[in-house]
């Protein structure tokens, strides 16, 4: 099994230190594939940056406007209250998404059978005119244009498994019938109200022609690795039998790890590889094996890095991963099946 590997080491230079999207994050990553061995036995590629061209695929061009005047900043500047910039980030934003559109590349053309870029900042909240939410370029959306634009693929999922939801990739496909999107996450904080980004509605199923080509799947606190490993078997695979894609991205996020700051969702690592291994036996069954995996959030550095070296070990075929922080310290969890029943309802599954 050949498991093209994407990052830059440039991605550092995207930080601010009291902010939970700091350059800590990408340093874990690397440290964690570097002492399980797994980054020499992956497949290294060169990241090019995005082109102006690739980042209208999916982003406006007042939005391309803008990004062009940031890139002239002399300090570091918010775009909102959540999302930072530096004089350097622009530029490590174009790497980031260069660095998804190359792991498509090594799928599509035949030199890896699957891949994972370890990227920064992360891009899912991105929207099509403005950034969001620590993401500055919608990178998995960029990469999904680019196997459609320059392969010819004709049917792409991406599963969203962040703890928050992709409110941007779904802009960009939310008409679009050629992308399926599923996103689970967090749809209410502990006191009852609505979770960041406060988009990803059930009822929210997309519109025109893609009405049917997004499916959210919004989560109450406390859900853990049963209730995920249900809305898999009975809501994603069923939909993903259904779609037929000829590649899947995947937005892996580790943010609703039990140990995560910002979150309250209670997946295991066990129960992360858990997904992952059910999304690579998908791609095996419907698209030959064609599976990226992009990372996006994850805010307890220990839960972050061995998420992702986990991802690698399964790409690469091991049987085993690792789970040195064991399972969250409450078991219980709210009834799933009440979910089901009204995803599969509203989606015909």
């Amino acid at each position: 099994m050949t498991t093209a590997y994407t990052t830059h080491a440039r991605f550092p230079e995207h930080d601010l230190p009291s902010h939970p999207e700091h350059a800590g994050r990408i340093r874990a990553v690397w440290q964690a594939l570097d002492q399980a061995g797994l980054t020499q036995r992956m497949q290294t590629g060169t990241v090019e940056q995005v082109t102006d061209e690739q980042i209208l695929s999916v982003h406006t061009p007042e939005y391309l406007t803008l990004l062009k005047r940031l890139e002239h900043l002399t300090s570091t500047a918010r775009i909102d209250s959540d999302t930072y910039v530096t004089p350097t980030s622009v530029e490590v934003a174009r790497y980031a998404a260069g660095a998804a559109v190359g792991c498509v590349d090594a799928v599509l053309s035949g030199r890896a059978d699957n891949a994972l870029a370890a990227v920064r900042p992360p891009g899912h909240h991105a929207e099509p005119g403005t950034a969001m939410g620590f993401c500055l370029l919608g990178n998995i959306a960029i990469a999904a244009r680019h196997a459609q634009r320059a392969y010819g693929v004709e049917r792409v999922m991406i599963l969203d498994y962040d703890v928050h939801h992709g409110n941007g990739t779904e802009a960009m496909f939310y008409d679009d019938p050629s992308v399926l999107f599923i996103s689970l996450h967090q749809g209410k904080n502990s006191f009852g109200g609505r979770f960041y980004p406060g988009t990803g509605m059930i009822q929210d199923i997309g519109k025109g022609k893609g009405i049917g080509s997004t499916i959210n799947i919004p989560l109450s606190p406390g859900h853990g690795d049963a209730s995920y490993a249900a809305l898999f078997e009975q809501v994603v695979i069923p939909a993903a039998q259904r779609f037929r894609p000829q590649l899947i991205l995947v937005s892996a996020g580790f943010d609703a790890h039990w140990l995560d700051p910002l979150a309250g969702i209670r997946l295991s690592l066990t129960g992360y590889a858990a997904l992952t291994q059910t999304l690579i036996q998908l791609a095996q069954e419907l698209c030959s094996g064609r599976i990226v995996f992009v990372m996006e959030g994850g805010y307890n550095l220990d839960a972050l890095s061995h998420g992702v070296a986990n991802i690698a070990r399964l790409l690469l075929g091991d049987a085993n991963i690792a789970d040195p922080l064991g399972m969250p310290t409450r078991s219980d969890s709210p009834d799933i099946a009440p979910v089901i029943k009204q995803l599969r309802a509203l989606h015909t599954l």
